[in-house]
């Protein structure tokens, strides 16, 4: 049946003047009503003594807030208590203590696969994509990962997202008691007790395999023969770039501390090596003759091929084993971070047995990926960044990145371990900043203000050295030098807070930034 279009029409015009009537009378009503509410004095204010009692009485927290003040409690205590322990930076050569753990509980780390990563720098971004690649494959992640930013929980991971705070509570009560019993035995021989990273290396294994999970991506906590992550045999072992780090546990030059990291490779396994210098290459391919593992090796068939700057990120062109991937959408910022991706790529690769990685799978993780404390913006007006770097590796690489992202007035805040390289820190990072603000952190094992200032003048010169201990106020002093200096056309000022990742996550507490992994 077709109908006659006039007739639809004159209909339509029917239904539009009924429509309009309609509002124009609910208009009405409501202005009626509004003159109403107003003569009644109903929005003129609430009563000034609500407003008293309001403000003498604070909400009563939900249930469920006060669930989680509860159970944020619970988790707080534990954390006090494995801080008691020997401190995660004193590396202890055995992994007797941590095996026989395991073993005592059905060696809970053997129930899943394993990506192993050890390096200087760029661990963590690496973990973090190599997970995000393996989620987008449908696969079930752990991920472990130090030190934590602003929550202990940001540790252990489960499909992203930080352990919940009943599996954290949970976990300890699981695993308590045998760190106990190997506590007892070490101590009866004259041995330590099992230290703070070992304690959070158990709880990590035991929460993947409750999980549970399909793989796990693991972080060493340094070095790696003797690091408490090495009782896991992984598929696939990455060795991102080394450099001069912790050379009081590890050795006094890279080869020696290469040799530390180089212990994660397994027999059978694969190894994923960044570009290295040549005698640390020939270290890696020593080793997997050694035992039995391929190596894939950055060069040709591992490479950044290009890479164009883009807002929030870059745009990057990989070749690995596997494929060439064109023109990948990266949500982390620094040509270091390219070549991470492509580690953290040829790794994914190596686990599904050499397979190329599917186009899409590929650019949703990268595009998504994040790294909290790398080069992070948490604030605007002016521009706050807090990056990680704590070492001169790291800070050559970030320098980089601050002259490709940031090509204003810069501003450093500085705080740094006295454990580190602080002048060569601070010569790498000199060129690229106007002024630097050194303040101080909340640990025994910071640098006094004083000392660091005195170090810092010798790099910068007095006139560019200013020292303000409370960090807020050292973020607020350095953004007025940033804004206060001539800037050049179409650039911006900011402020830059590096020289501890322990600096990193105060920072950004302070600028409200969340926990990082919904912690």
């Amino acid at each position: 049946m077709i109908e006659d279009p006039n007739q639809q029409n004159s209909q339509s015009q029917e239904d539009e003047s009924a429509g309009a009537a309609r509002e124009a009378a609910d208009d009405e009503e409501f202005d009626a009503a509004l003159k109403a509410v107003i003569s009644s004095g109903l929005i003129a204010g609430p009563d000034p003594s609500v407003i008293s009692d309001v403000i003498a009485e604070p909400p009563v927290p939900t249930q469920q807030a006060a669930q989680t003040l509860e159970l944020d409690e619970q988790v707080d205590t534990i954390y006090r208590q494995i801080l008691t322990r020997a401190p995660e930076h004193k590396v202890q050569p055995s992994l007797e203590r941590v095996r026989e753990c395991l073993d005592m509980m059905g060696n809970p780390q053997d129930a899943y696969r394993a990506i192993h990563i050890t390096g200087t720098n760029g661990k963590t971004s690496t973990a973090r994509m190599i997970e995000a690649l393996l989620r987008e494959h449908g696969l079930r992640t752990g991920r472990f990962t130090s030190p934590h930013l602003t929550n202990v929980r940001e540790r252990i991971c489960i499909d992203g997202l930080a352990i919940s705070r009943e599996d954290f509570i949970d976990t300890w009560a699981d695993v308590q008691p045998f760190i106990e019993i190997v506590d007892a035995k070490s101590t009866n021989n004259g041995g330590p007790r099992m230290s703070f990273f070992e304690v959070f290396t158990v709880m990590a294994y035991a929460a993947f395999a409750n999980a549970p999970i399909d793989v796990a991506v693991v972080e060493v906590g340094m070095g790696g023969r003797w690091d408490a992550t090495n009782v896991i045999n992984a598929d696939v072992a990455v060795l991102a770039p080394v450099a001069m780090d912790h050379e009081r546990w590890l050795g006094h030059t890279v080869e020696e501390i290469a040799a530390e990291k180089l212990g994660i490779v397994k027999p059978g396994a694969t190894l994923v090596c960044a570009q290295q210098r040549p005698s640390v290459a020939k270290m890696a391919v020593e080793r997997c003759q050694q035992v039995g593992a391929r190596l894939v090796m950055a060069g040709p068939e591992l490479r950044v091929i290009s890479r164009e700057v883009a807002v929030g990120g870059q745009l990057v062109t990989l070749q690995t084993p596997g494929a060439r991937y064109e023109d990948i959408p990266l949500a982390l910022k620094g040509d270091y971070q390219a070549d991470n991706a492509a580690l953290a790529l040829a790794a994914v690769e190596a686990f599904f047995g050499g397979k190329a990685i599917a186009g899409d799978v590929v650019e949703h993780a990268l595009m998504s990926v994040s790294s909290p404390g790398r080069l992070e913006v948490v604030r605007t007006s002016p521009t706050v960044v807090v990056d990680a770097a704590h070492n001169p590796h790291g800070a050559e690489a970030t320098v980089r990145a601050l002259r490709e992202y940031y090509p204003g007035r810069l501003v450093a805040v500085v705080a740094m371990m006295a454990d580190k390289d602080v002048e060569g820190f601070l010569g790498e990072i000199e060129p690229v900043f106007s002024d630097v603000v050194v303040t101080g952190m909340p640990t025994d094992r910071a640098m006094a203000p004083g000392d660091l200032a005195d170090i810092a003048r010798d790099v910068f010169g007095e006139d560019r050295v200013h020292v303000n201990e409370d960090l807020e106020e050292a973020i607020l002093q350095a953004a007025d030098i940033a804004e206060a200096g001539d800037s050049e056309p179409m650039t911006y000022p900011a402020v830059i807070v590096l020289g501890s990742i322990q600096l990193a996550a105060a920072a950004r507490t302070l600028m409200g930034k969340p926990a990082a992994d919904g912690a």
